[in-house]
């Protein structure tokens, strides 16, 4: 079991890295073609996407949850059904943004507050929109394959994918001298590029061939209702987590520049860790909804125990790590000691964050291989509605200490509460071939 779970988390923990390796690159690239503003204009326009295609995340989860119970059941037909509804409603919605392109932009280049960085943000945007329904695709694609099991296929186009992306871009830039709107075109071709690769492998590995598919069975009314009540409770809990975020670095500026940039450099840290539990949350969602699938309470019980052990491992791990080497990794970040020297004054608060937030990121993969979004959706409604209770209550006395511990308790809450009810209602305990899933 270790090994299969090993097995799937190593390339998802690869496929994560590749994220922030990719926005190095691009800022990297941008740079050194150009001043301030062509690195204003690629963090800008970065930014406005990843708040757009975030919040669609839920076509990755919801992807994984349906697709690895319906491969646990071993029914083939419905597999390769959940694929195509998923890219049904990610086409829709692509072709939606791509359709309101003028009013998204407007108003997130107000939100973002983007200013004399207005004219590089809207070449970007304008360049990667196109993007939108290949980007959502890949969400998709990634999410099925995950659910069966497979996590090497979507490492590899990562890989691939960001490679180009860098190539395509420096070529765009240096040779075509597009400036910003090159790095946005490069990044747009490579995503196309990506979804080609995932359609190849998909064509040659899992086609069609003796599986009995139909229009009628992708569009079942009652099969798509089910869909979109688990990825819009999902939709909820990703706003939600949003919201939080963004509250915190809101809060943050308002106790100094000094204050925001430790406070970002330690959610740097976080992102870091959350790079792995990720890792380890995917598998959690494709192995609990194989064997809830199969049927297989023993294996199901087993998985989440193992997986929660190697939770609490690297968890200690990271805490350990910030505890004693954060000078050292500070530094990779910054030269500037007074602000290492105030970045370590709040040490124990980002050494607190992997271990009140393992259980989270856990079972939230849990949930997802369950399907049982309700539970997710409630359970961070709960949490964020702490979090800012406890920072109204407490900073006025404790200021941005306050924030943190809001922040923690947030964490904490999602986990516990998740992992008390599923053990309180009988998730885990095998009763002939019946489970809780929805």
């Amino acid at each position: 079991m270790n090994r299969q779970i090993l097995y799937l988390t190593i390339p998802n923990i690869v496929t994560n890295l590749t994220v922030p390796l990719l926005g190095m690159a691009d800022i990297a690239v941008a740079g050194r073609s150009g001043g301030v503003e062509f690195i204003g204009g690629v963090a800008i326009g970065t930014a406005l996407f990843n708040f757009i295609y975030w919040n669609f995340g839920f076509l990755r989860m919801g992807t994984t949850g349906f697709t690895a119970q319906t491969y646990g059941a071993d029914d083939k037909g419905e597999t390769l059904s959940v694929l195509f509804r998923a890219l049904f409603v990610a086409l829709i919605v692509g072709v939606a943004i791509i359709v309101f392109r003028g009013p998204i932009r407007r108003f997130s280049l107000w939100m973002l507050n983007s200013g004399e960085l207005n004219r590089e943000a809207s070449s970007y945007f304008e360049f990667r929109v196109w993007s939108a329904p290949a980007t959502l695709a890949l969400y998709v694609f990634k999410g099925w394959f995950i659910g069966i099991q497979n996590t090497r296929v979507p490492m590899w186009v990562s890989i691939g994918g960001n490679v180009f992306n860098v190539v395509a871009s420096i070529f765009l830039v240096f040779v075509c001298h597009m400036g910003v709107a090159g790095i946005a075109l490069g990044t747009t071709l490579a995503e196309y590029l990506s979804l080609l690769f995932f359609v190849v492998v998909w064509a040659r590995r899992y086609s069609l061939r003796g599986v009995s598919l139909s229009l009628s069975g992708v569009l079942d009314f009652k099969k798509i209702a089910s869909f979109f009540a688990v990825n819009g409770d999902i939709f909820i809990r990703t706003l939600c987590l949003v919201g939080v975020t963004t509250f915190f670095v809101s809060k943050s500026s308002g106790y100094g520049q000094t204050t925001l940039a430790v406070n970002t450099l330690l959610m740097q840290l976080f992102s870091f860790f959350s790079y792995f539990m990720d890792g380890f949350a995917y598998t959690a969602e494709a192995m609990t909804g194989r064997f809830t699938g199969a049927g297989d309470g023993v294996s199901l019980k087993r998985c989440v125990t193992l997986i929660l052990k190697w939770g609490v491992g690297l968890s200690l791990f990271f805490s350990l790590l910030y505890c004693g080497a954060l000078r050292p990794i500070l530094s990779l970040f910054t030269s500037d000691e007074t602000l290492i020297e105030s970045a370590l004054a709040e040490r124990w608060w980002i050494a607190a964050v992997p271990i009140a937030g393992f259980l989270a990121f856990i079972y939230d993969g849990v949930l997802g291989g369950l399907t049982r979004s309700a539970l997710m959706r409630n359970t961070m409604i709960a949490a964020s509605a702490l979090f800012m209770l406890v920072w109204v209550v407490l900073e006025h006395s404790l200021g941005n200490d306050a924030l943190w511990m809001a922040f923690i308790i947030y964490l904490a809450a999602r986990g516990f509460i998740q992992m008390g009810v599923l053990w309180y209602d009988g998730t885990f305990v095998p009763v002939g071939k019946r489970f809780k899933a929805s």
